[in-house]
């Protein structure tokens, strides 16, 4: 490949409309990381990192070296008059913050509940242990116990005159 040349994409490149306005209002240097880095995904020398649980079959990038900002991304099939047959479809690009970026790309795929990560899922859920165990059994009254001196009666004693 000779100096200056571009190397050909691999994959098409598209945005929710909704991608395109965080894009366009996120600052610029979140900006021109996030498209830099959405140039090496296309190009195939990047891949960001899975996602588990509800959002499984997208990745995140993340864009600055803070770790505040992500770009949420899904590799799909493209329409047939493209010249690519997959592309990278550009889902949310969002502060980390609180987990919005992953809330509000389960609002944009139409998850009905928040997405959860595994360990997310299995930091709520109840362990098996808990569920499979019968009644605890009281421990036994001491005064029954053998050996133990019996307690004293309750009978009100009274004195003889």
């Amino acid at each position: 490949m000779s100096q200056g040349q571009q190397p050909k994409p691999a994959f098409g490149l598209s945005f929710d409309p909704r991608a395109l306005t965080d894009l366009l209002q996120a600052p610029g240097d979140i900006r021109d990381l996030a498209l830099a880095q959405l140039q090496d995904v296309v190009n195939a020398d990047r891949f960001g990192t899975r996602l588990t649980g509800d959002l499984e079959g997208y990745r995140k990038l993340v864009v600055d070296a803070r770790k505040e900002w992500r770009v949420v991304y899904g590799l799909r099939a493209a329409p047939e008059q493209a010249l690519h047959r997959r592309e990278v479809h550009v889902v949310a690009v969002r502060p980390r913050t609180g987990n919005d970026v992953y809330d509000e790309v389960g609002r944009r795929l139409g998850l009905a509940r928040r997405p959860l990560s595994a360990r997310t899922h299995a930091a709520r859920s109840r362990p098996p242990q808990l569920t499979m165990r019968g009644p605890v059994p009281r421990p036994p009254v001491p005064s029954l116990m053998p050996g133990l001196p019996r307690p004293a009666s309750t009978s009100v004693h009274r004195p003889t005159r």
